[in-house]
């Protein structure tokens, strides 16, 4: 009789710690998640299914704090991230009224053109979404074919779209504006101020300052062209220009 062999067709089942069966439920199914199991006694266990894909839950440690948001995490490979941000956001619309983008549970904006998104959950954990063709490569700091302003702006997208650190995306875009804003074109400035401002806004940080600073900006048409044309995505941003 012949052993079964091993064969290439294995699959895998992130299990992250939870917090809040409760919690974590009403999350996941608020975005159109289907629980195939529950169970909280004697211990926690959840299967939710989405898709193509399964995220399982178990009991979480003692002394998890969902706040540092290092509790879990697994990475989702889609052909395209834009559709499933889409997805997402209009659930989130749907059941809270709202985009959640800051605090847990939350997700991450989508810039066009991106390759990557962050859902974090209520216990922390972070379901990174990623395009399967995404450069291999990224240069931390900023690319060495920029400089100045654009270096520091180049920067601040890795820091959020890949590290989803908007706290030093925020601090490395306040220093960069300073040491270069004065000889940054006015787009350039431009752009950079309504990050500042979103990040701010994220982060629950005073937004007046940068906006203060971008509504003082002479922009030409094709400035304005231009930075409409790289931040529409961003909520607000016809409010914030001058």
């Amino acid at each position: 009789m012949n052993e079964p062999a091993v064969r290439p067709n294995e699959t895998t089942v992130p299990l992250m710690p939870c917090a809040s069966p409760e919690e974590t439920l009403a999350f996941y199914e608020a975005l159109g998640f289907e629980a195939t199991y529950k169970q909280t006694r004697p211990y926690v266990y959840l299967a939710l299914r989405w898709s193509g894909f399964e995220l399982h839950f178990g009991p979480a440690p003692k002394d998890l704090d969902p706040a540092r948001e290092h509790s879990g995490g697994c990475l989702v490979m889609v052909d395209a991230v834009a559709p499933y941000h889409a997805e997402f956001v209009a659930a989130m619309r749907r059941a809270y009224g709202k985009v959640l983008s800051s605090g847990l549970p939350r997700i991450t904006r989508y810039r066009p053109g991106a390759s990557r998104f962050t859902l974090m959950d209520p216990s922390g954990n972070s379901i990174i979404f990623i395009q399967r063709d995404e450069p291999a490569e990224l240069e931390y700091g900023g690319s060495r074919k920029l400089t100045g302003l654009a270096k520091a702006l180049d920067n601040a997208r890795i820091l959020r779209e890949f590290k989803n650190d908007d706290l030093q995306a925020f601090r490395a875009l306040k220093s960069a504006v300073r040491r270069h804003g004065a000889e940054a074109s006015p787009a350039e400035r431009a752009i950079a101020l309504c990050h500042l401002v979103d990040l701010a806004t994220a982060l629950g940080e005073p937004a007046d300052p940068w906006l203060a600073d971008l509504r003082g900006l002479e922009l030409t048409a094709g400035e304005r062209q231009r930075v409409e044309s790289e931040l529409g995505h961003l909520a607000g941003l016809q409010e914030w220009l001058p």
